[in-house]
């Protein structure tokens, strides 16, 4: 099934319901008929710009609605959307473009300059679309100028299940962002098993705050296009104006990841605001202290937690801790096994085959840790461009890089990470692209880059550097050095100098006894 059609479903029975809220003041509410009839025209215009079924269209913005008429218009084409990271630094959006080498790419006004700097974009033939109309000059056309004048689209999609619909970058085992391809089916399959289709007489309110290039954010756009929700869109997270959001505009339910959650009770504000409309938050992206869910247990009583467990590569959430496993209620042995589930990350959806495997691919036995593999058909083609996909396997088990175990109830906990990429607020983080950039400073000889716990990021980015012999660099230097080269959150947060890293006897650094050393400092 062609993931448009999850539009035109919702179109056909919602016509006239507000698609998405967004603006300053929530002044900008189309419904679906003209969510539809917009990236229908937005489909014509890429057509006239050379977009044929195959090609890439780019997108660079915080969150609005050009990101979904920018994917259902490439849908429409049998393009292919790739949503880019806008927190990304110059060379790793070269990096990223060049992988995917764009027809046409749509940004956002701060991000513009950034997009022509690129070596990869310097090529003729790319077009450019301004998402603000003051924003139009040069090479770049307005976007809404152009959707304005545009007639819709008169053909018809022909891609279906196994045709690649969306390349998504995300931090793999190397030091370089990886696209993960991602078919119609990916989508499909997972909001037509686990999202009831839009109803006439009922309908949700979702706070969408989870970027959009994102997996998080695409999973909640489409489960809300097909569920015919009003999504009410938050540019980037801001505690006190997503609290002001959920009042003004009745929330129903919202996605967040673990360090959100934790900033808005901390926030000053947090009493000021009446979020009683709320009925269900939805968390993952990286892991939940359990301090932190007791106290949002606590703090939004009547709300109903779920714990969502995915990846870039499984396309959408592969394991559930439903609501009624956040209720704690019951006799003291149910209340302690509820608390225990707490620290899990549920049971496999429907839809998804997850096992637990040794190195041998063999599957082990309940309480015994291994890797965490699923096979389906949401989960990715491969990695664009690279014809080693090896983290599936021949038999389709995609194995996730993070290590668990089952318990007797089917229960799976998060043991660790075989990949040892570091998960901060809800992003990954490549150990090995921190180490890299740290180490192109003149002053260092070399680094280990690990995730130290913390209750409100999940994780933070800790650098254990070796200085060259007879220099001198500072933890302020370094952190500098990093932030110009890196996205803002790949950063290190600090910075742990010594004379030596521990190694193997082949020579390699044990990441483990490093973390062991300095983790807790």
């Amino acid at each position: 099934m062609n993931t448009f059609e999850l539009l035109e479903i919702a179109c056909a029975i919602v016509p006239d319901r507000p698609a998405f809220v967004a603006g300053v003041n929530g002044e900008i509410k189309p419904d679906f008929a003209t969510f539809r009839d917009r990236a229908s025209r937005l489909a014509s215009v890429l057509s006239g710009m050379g977009v044929e079924p195959g090609d890439r269209v780019a997108l660079m913005d915080v969150n609005s609605p050009a990101h979904a008429e920018a994917y259902f218009a490439s849908a429409m084409l049998d393009a292919i959307y790739v949503p880019v990271n806008f927190r990304a630094r110059a060379s790793e959006v070269d990096h990223m473009l060049g992988r995917v080498a764009p027809s046409v790419i749509l940004a956002g006004a701060r991000y513009q300059d950034l997009i022509d700097s690129c070596d990869c974009l310097q090529r003729d033939g790319i077009g450019r679309l301004a998402l603000e109309n003051d924003a139009a000059h040069g090479r770049w056309a307005s976007y809404e100028d152009a959707v304005g004048t545009a007639e819709p689209y008169a053909g018809r999609p022909t891609g279906d299940d196994d045709d690649t619909t969306m390349i998504m970058f995300t931090s793999g085992s190397t030091s370089l962002p990886k696209g993960v391809t991602l078919t119609h089916g990916s989508f499909t399959s997972f909001v037509m098993d686990n999202v009831p289709p839009a109803d006439p007489d009922a309908n949700e309110c979702n706070l969408l705050t989870v970027p959009l290039y994102h997996i998080a954010g695409v999973q909640s756009m489409m489960a809300g296009v097909w569920g015919g929700r009003t999504l009410v869109l938050q540019p980037q997270f801001d505690p006190e104006s997503w609290m002001e959001l959920v009042q003004r505009e009745s929330v129903n339910r919202a996605m967040m990841v673990p360090t959100m959650l934790k900033t808005l009770m901390d926030h000053p504000k947090f009493t000021d605001f009446d979020m009683s409309s709320l009925d269900v938050i939805t968390y993952g992206a990286a892991a939940m202290p359990e301090s932190v869910i007791l106290e949002a247990i606590e703090k939004f009583p009547g709300v109903q937690f779920i714990n969502a467990f995915g990846q870039t590569e499984t396309a959408a959430t592969i394991t559930m801790l439903p609501p009624e496993d956040h209720n704690l209620t019951g006799t003291p042995e149910e209340i302690a096994k509820k608390r225990r589930r707490l620290r899990s990350i549920g049971t496999p959806l429907e839809g998804v085959e997850v096992k637990i495997m040794n190195e041998e691919g063999e599957e082990l036995p309940v309480n015994e840790p291994g890797e965490i593999v699923a096979r389906g058909k949401r989960l990715m083609k491969g990695y664009w461009g690279d014809d080693a996909n090896g983290a599936v396997n021949s038999a389709g088990w995609l194995q996730t890089g993070d290590l668990g175990y089952r318990d007797e109830d089917g229960y799976i906990f998060l043991t660790g990470r075989a990949r040892e990429i570091i998960k901060r607020g809800g992003e990954m983080i490549s150990p090995e692209e921190v180490e890299e950039t740290l180490e192109r400073h003149d002053a260092v000889r070399e680094a280990s880059v690990i995730g130290v716990p913390d209750t409100t990021w999940g994780e933070l980015v800790h650098a254990v550097v070796v200085v060259e012999s007879g220099s001198s660099v500072t933890e302020a230097d370094l952190i500098e050095h990093a932030r110009q080269s890196l996205a803002s959150y790949k950063k290190p947060d600090k910075i742990h100098f010594t004379d030596e890293l521990p190694r193997n006897a082949l020579g390699k650094v044990i990441r483990p006894r490093v973390k062991e050393k300095f983790g807790g400092i």
